[in-house]
């Protein structure tokens, strides 16, 4: 293979093990944690969200990225990120310092003072390992970012679970936070050995931030939406709904977006790297989404036709309630790494402003079906979801047809077969699921039934990603 494909193949293969060891472990400590823990408690923290994500994307304000893509970055661009976000965090820190309580009164909870305050620490925390984290992506040493996180999420499982069991409620939860924040920047610092300068470049900030600044709006209008459910439902349902929101958007994001990060972190400097050759550039692209979907839909589908017996086996019977919301969830996420990787695409070729102009649109539609959804319920407002994300994918196909020639026909006639394989073996799951009487068994069976199915009808239609993956498996191909 060549250097490229060899780093490739070697990056996806550690950003998988950081993914899906680090998020397995902090997944399987979660659900021991909400076996102790109520509803109410994710619920209260959940509230928090939008708070945070909004402060945590002004901090990086597109400049990760803009680093990633510029060939000739400097280490005074380094100095000058660094610095930048320092200054921003200890800005949002203060600021959700002093309107903690108006936050407390909004959602009629008043232990939400401390919370904020607490967590709000974690934002100045979390600025002073950016620049390291990002100097991994570029170099693509996924190796030591898997170290780093297994270590974080074991230690910070171990302390939420301690503390649950101890009987402090929605404290573990929070204490998990900021641990977590602590750890992860002492672990960076140590591993990682870049120290700044007292540099801070004007021309440096105004070239980075000239990119950034379209990928920061349009991470607000993300954020902003992605977090506007968590806003409605704590305001106008119980924290208990709330809860049961969280953990099922929690269980159904789990596979999908660890999914996309995987493949995301190592595509984009990768693809940013040919972005010149077009031929090739479409070829790797393509294998990115089709690959990412052949994973993603199957998990997503398999998932909403367990989520009962999952629910109630892991959760225990309190989180009945996630149930549905769950099934509904995970067929809105079917489309999330195809949708991520085409809202994306103009990034690798230096278009932000595209990149911006996807989202906006998208967004827009979004909360025209939140707000439409609002007064009819929870379900309703999942289902909105569904819509919205299948919407989103005609929208967002259009600049990855207009820059590469890999528009919304050529992804179909990618996706379409994908999508049917997925939907039998969804129902082959489903009538293992109502004929067998054990709740465990159901479970074991449904997903052991979900996918030898799978594979077989891939294997017998000679399914290309079957065979992409295998190959990328054995180190073979990329």
């Amino acid at each position: 293979m060549s250097e490229l494909k060899t780093k490739t193949v070697k990056g996806v293969a550690w950003s998988a093990v950081e993914r899906f060891s680090g998020q397995g472990i902090n997944f399987v400590f979660n659900i021991l944690i909400a076996r102790v823990l109520l509803p109410e408690d994710y619920g209260v923290v959940a509230m928090l969200g939008i708070f945070l994500a909004v402060s945590q994307t002004f901090i990086d304000s597109g400049f990760g990225n803009a680093l990633i893509r510029k060939p000739d970055r400097t280490d005074t661009d380094y100095c000058t990120v660094f610095y930048f976000n320092i200054a921003v965090s200890a800005f949002f820190c203060i600021l959700l310092w002093l309107t903690a309580p108006l936050i407390a009164s909004f959602y009629g909870i008043p232990l939400l003072t401390k919370i904020t305050r607490i967590i709000s620490l974690t934002l100045v925390i979390n600025a002073f390992r950016a620049v390291h984290e990002t100097q991994l992506s570029i170099n693509m040493d996924f190796r030591r970012r898997a170290i780093i996180t297994i270590v974080c999420v074991a230690v910070v499982g171990i302390i939420g679970l301690w503390m649950a069991h101890k009987g402090y409620g929605v404290w573990a939860l929070v204490m998990q936070s900021v641990v977590g924040s602590v750890l992860r920047t002492i672990l960076m610092w140590l591993l990682v050995h870049w120290r700044p300068k007292l540099v801070f470049s004007k021309n440096s900030f105004r070239e980075l931030f000239s990119y950034g600044s379209k990928l920061l709006a349009s991470a607000l209008l993300d954020t902003i939406y992605g977090n506007m459910y968590t806003i409605v439902i704590g305001k106008a349902y119980k924290a208990g709904s709330l809860g049961e929101y969280n953990r099922a958007e929690s269980f159904a994001t789990f596979p999908s977006a660890n999914l996309y990060g995987i493949v995301q972190n190592v595509s984009f400097p990768v693809l940013c790297s040919i972005q010149d050759d077009k031929e090739r550039l479409l070829e790797s692209y393509r294998k990115f989404v089709t690959m990412s979907f052949f994973i993603c839909c199957p998990l997503m589908v398999g998932l909403a036709a367990v989520a009962e017996p999952f629910i109630r086996v892991v959760l225990t019977d309190s989180w009945i309630g996630a149930i549905p919301l769950l099934q509904l969830l995970c067929i809105s996420m079917i489309l999330f790494p195809v949708n991520a990787f085409n809202i994306n695409m103009p990034n690798i070729l230096g278009y932000s402003k595209y990149y911006l102009k996807n989202v906006t649109i998208t967004k827009i539609i979004d909360v025209c079906i939140l707000f439409v959804t609002i007064p009819l319920g929870l379900k309703a407002m999942c289902v909105g979801r569904i819509i919205g994300a299948f919407a989103g994918f005609f929208i967002c196909t259009y600049y990855p047809g207009k820059l590469i020639g890999y528009g919304v026909s050529k992804q179909l006639a990618d996706l379409l077969p994908i999508l049917g394989i997925s939907v039998v073996m969804g129902l082959v799951v489903l009538c293992v699921v109502f004929f067998v009487k054990s709740m465990l068994y159901k479970l074991i069976l449904g997903i052991l039934a979900g996918m030898f199915v799978f594979f077989i009808i891939s294997m017998l239609l000679k399914v290309k990603e079957l065979k992409y993956l295998l190959e990328i498996i054995t180190r073979n191909k990329y």
